[in-house]
């Protein structure tokens, strides 16, 4: 069991919101990797280890879960090299981050975030999942509900219109208008310090394991060509 992150953990994310500078962040990278860092990766084991009992194609290394602190600011207006929090992300055997079912929870000291869904499909697995949806969106909608108490409903961003190859009209077009099917909540930061986080993690993987399951029944009827394509 976790007992929970120090507390200087919290303090260090509060001191790189303030000064997201390199000049900050160096003279105190050796208190990020053992008040941050290694904490995180014995919180992502102690979480594979309650996976394996519902969820064992869940189950990621946590060097491989964990994501870098480092920013990629190529390609974004905020050059602020750091993240102010560290995050860890378990993709479905098979597939990678972001377009494989998945699930995902970050600490830091404003929030604790869980999430769980699809974020980044390629267009072939989006085609895929639409495909599916709109023969089986009724048994999909039942499904789905069932996580909303504690994580809010599915959601993600939509085109404005149905897009070609299903009627307008479809039942399920609010489904198949999707790019992303997500569900995200934030929890109270304080927990991040208690041996209440695992157990408030995992109980939000569980309701939402079934749904990541049906999410995942279009992609196991995939080519093998095409799903590799997107682990390239």
């Amino acid at each position: 069991m976790f007992q929970g992150f120090p507390p200087e953990a919290l303090t260090f994310f509060r001191g790189l919101a303030r000064n997201n500078n390199r000049e900050w962040f160096q003279p105190r990278k050796e208190l990020f990797e053992l008040k941050v860092k290694t904490p995180m990766m014995a919180l992502v084991q102690a979480i594979n280890a309650d996976l394996a009992k519902f969820a064992p194609d869940y189950i990621t290394d946590p060097k491989k879960a964990v994501y870098r602190i480092y920013r990629d600011t190529r390609f974004s207006a905020d050059k602020w090299p750091y993240k102010t929090h560290i995050a860890a992300i378990f993709a479905r055997r098979g597939g990678s981050r972001g377009s494989a079912p998945g699930f995902y929870f970050a600490v830091s000291a404003k929030e604790i975030g869980i999430a769980g869904g699809i974020y980044d499909p390629s267009p072939e697995m989006m085609l895929a999942i639409r495909t599916w949806l709109a023969q089986n969106h009724q048994s999909f909608r039942k499904t789905a509900r069932a996580p909303e108490k504690l994580m809010g409903k599915l959601h993600g961003d939509s085109l404005t219109r149905v897009p070609k190859g299903f009627p307008s009209d479809h039942p399920a077009a609010d489904l198949i208008k999707m790019k992303r099917w997500i569900y995200y909540v934030t929890l109270d930061p304080k927990i991040a310090t208690t041996a209440e986080l695992q157990h408030e993690i995992i109980t939000r993987f569980k309701l939402l394991f079934p749904v990541m399951e049906e999410l995942n029944k279009p992609l196991q009827k995939m080519k093998p060509k095409a799903i590799a394509a997107d682990l390239l």
